[in-house]
Parts: C-alpha cells; structure tokens; sequence
C-alpha cells in the first residue's frame, strides 16, 4: 500500500479587531485592516473567531478571483497586544 503525502503552504498574518459590547449583551468585532469585515457574536471569542473566519473567506475570495489582496493581508501590521480600548490581533 503506497503512503499517501500532503502538503500544504500555510500563511498567516496579523490583522487588529476591535470589539465592542453591544447594548443588547452580543458582541461586535471590526476592523481597520480589513474594510467591511463586520463580525457579531455572543461572547468575544466567538466574535473573533467569526472574524477570523470572514478575514479568511476575503483572502480564499481575492485568490479565486484574481482580485488584489488588501496590503495588510500581503504584508501584515507588526503583532499588537490587546489593550484597553479592545484591540488586539487576529491569525488569518
């Protein structure tokens, strides 16, 4: 039986997400990197990881296309830590 090899080229970079909690206790993530990335959950993780998953669907979409990808996800922001006003960093 012949062993079967995959491989697969990974890349990733860092984009911010700001989350805010909405009046109705769901949470909003957005970010300046990515123009129209708009995530809504119902705890911070879960918003980031929507986010993460949209930030990914944008790059798959430019890919197929053949659209540019946005600067940031050529090149990528330097790593940010969380702060208090909500922003952080995102692996997309």
């Amino acid at each position: 039986m012949k062993r079967q090899e995959h491989v697969a080229e990974v890349e990733e970079v860092a984009i911010r997400v700001r989350v805010e909690n909405l009046k109705n206790g769901r949470y909003l993530g957005t970010s300046p990197d990515v123009p129209g990335l708009v995530a809504e959950g119902r705890s911070v993780a879960e918003t980031v990881e929507i986010a993460q998953g949209l930030a990914r669907k944008i790059v798959e979409s430019c890919r197929e296309l053949g659209d540019p990808l946005l600067p940031v996800l050529r090149n990528g922001p330097p790593f940010q830590k969380a702060n208090a006003k909500g922003w952080g960093t995102l692996r997309s």
